[in-house]
């Protein structure tokens, strides 16, 4: 039995779609049903039934499936097993979403290399699904990404960063530091887009308004858009790391607005399942804001 159409099967349940188990595995859609096919004609059974565009697995792929996440959960600690024996690297390759890059790994990097000295250390900054792509592929030892569900992985929730909405120091919601989405309808809005289910959170409470914020620019860096509040162009949602050092010097001023409270940004650090634990723990450790 072939273990890529046990994976296939296992995917396509996890995702719900054969597209999406496609996109994961970096496969042609019909690669992924001719591996489901395959696996049928071997177990000479139906293991899924179609309804439109959604997908249920028939009572045989239900009796199936635990043990075809007992086979490829196997089959992953086996490979983790043999690659276990291997020398300690001399180059640990870390992936991270720009914000991670630009102010979470300066200090991660310094306590790494304090534990492990003899280590070089490779970083490589990308999107989310690219940096998954580059650990499914073997490019990276980990990665820390946005929220991302993927059986192939263990993630480890890593860091919560919140959003919240940041004012030059001269602006008048800066003294009062709380706000309704109301009082910002006519105020000049930056709005960093990062693409993330949190910042359509945020576009969605816009649309309860009547009037919403005239958006007069819409970046996709948040190093751009901080620099836009300073120069007094307008207010903008961001990322409290991003600021941490502006809002401690008194250049930039947090204002809750309670329409959007609760809503952060997600980092979770993700491993090959059951590889490279010791760098992932040492990790987690530090997990969280730099304390200098």
């Amino acid at each position: 039995m072939n273990i890529e159409n046990i994976e296939a099967f296992v995917y396509i349940n996890h995702y719900g779609s054969f597209n999406k188990a496609a996109d994961v595995l970096f496969l042609s859609q019909p690669t992924v049903t001719a591996r489901i096919q395959s696996l049928e004609r071997e177990l000479d059974c139906k293991l899924f039934d179609r309804f439109g565009k959604q997908i249920h697995l028939t009572d045989k792929g239900k009796q199936f499936l635990p043990y075809a996440q007992q086979i490829l959960q196997t089959y992953q600690k086996g490979k983790h097993q043999l690659h276990s024996k291997r020398i300690v690297p001399n180059e640990l390759r870390i992936g991270c979403t720009v914000s991670v890059s630009n102010y979470l790994m300066p200090y991660l990097l310094t306590q790494l290399s304090e534990r492990f000295a003899d280590i070089k250390f490779k970083i490589t900054t990308a999107t989310t699904d690219e940096l998954a792509g580059k650990l499914s592929s073997g490019e990276l030892d980990l990665a820390f990404v946005r929220k991302l569900m993927n059986p192939a992985f263990q993630s480890y929730s890593f860091f919560e960063d919140p959003i919240r909405l940041y004012v030059y120091k001269e602006h008048p919601l800066a003294t009062a530091g709380r706000a309704s989405i109301r009082d910002i309808r006519h105020e000049k809005l930056i709005f960093f887009e990062c693409g993330s289910l949190d910042w359509l959170r945020i576009h969605r409470v816009f649309e309860s308004l009547e009037q919403p914020p005239g958006i007069v620019y819409q970046v996709d860096n948040s190093e751009t858009a901080k620099k836009l509040v300073l120069r007094r162009a307008g207010i903008c949602f961001l990322p409290g790391l991003c600021v941490q050092q502006e809002v401690e010097a008194g250049l930039l001023v947090p204002v809750d607005i309670t329409e959007t409270a609760g809503i952060a940004l997600q980092t979770n650090l993700i491993t090959l399942t059951g590889e490279h634990t010791e760098f992932a723990e040492a990790l987690l450790e530090w997990g969280g804001r730099p304390s200098d």
